[in-house]
């Protein structure tokens, strides 16, 4: 009687994808900076805060150096992230660097003019020029909520937190 043997399955090659070694090495650079920064800090005005200025800093900072030791284990055992669908995109067509040099033009152009027209100009000027760059053509409706957007964060800025954004050419009207 002869039997035969059905071919196993075999377990498909693991691939260890390296350039996450980057990530990790990114990880425990930021986490380190974030506890040592935090181990330097002076107490000033938060001496009656009971929880103190350190706390935060370090935790995140140690939950960094975690996270990279946790992805440091899990890249030569093959672990890999689920490809994107990729939803509205086509992942084999090349990248649009015109999109990606026009809206660093306009970040460049912010942080020029941010100080002369303060940030209640810039501010709409940046929301509806990164809305008009990704493809919205309803110009007025950019600027009617960029506006908006840019005076309500000056407002939270300056009365919420305290901290005074430039006001620019409107200083004194805002």
């Amino acid at each position: 009687m002869t039997t035969t043997e059905e071919p196993q399955d075999e377990a498909p090659a693991r691939t260890v994808d390296k350039a996450q070694y980057i990530v990790c090495a990114v990880l425990v650079a930021v986490g380190a900076f974030l506890v040592y920064d935090a181990l330097t800090l002076e107490a000033g005005f938060a001496k009656v805060d009971p929880v103190g200025p350190r706390f935060f800093p370090m935790a995140i900072g140690i939950i960094l150096i975690v996270l990279a030791v946790v992805l440091a284990i899990a890249i030569p055992r093959g672990s890999v992230g689920e490809a994107d669908a990729g939803e509205d995109i086509d992942p084999n067509l090349p990248s649009d660097w015109r999109t990606v040099g026009m809206l660093v033009g306009l970040f460049v152009a912010v942080i020029v003019l941010v100080e002369p027209l303060g940030w209640a100009i810039t501010g709409a000027l940046l929301f509806a020029g990164a809305a008009t760059i990704l493809g919205n053509r309803h110009y007025i409706r950019n600027i009617v909520i960029g506006a908006v957007l840019s005076v309500a964060s000056f407002y939270a800025f300056y009365s919420g937190l305290g901290i005074p954004l430039p006001a620019g050419i409107l200083d004194g009207i805002l």
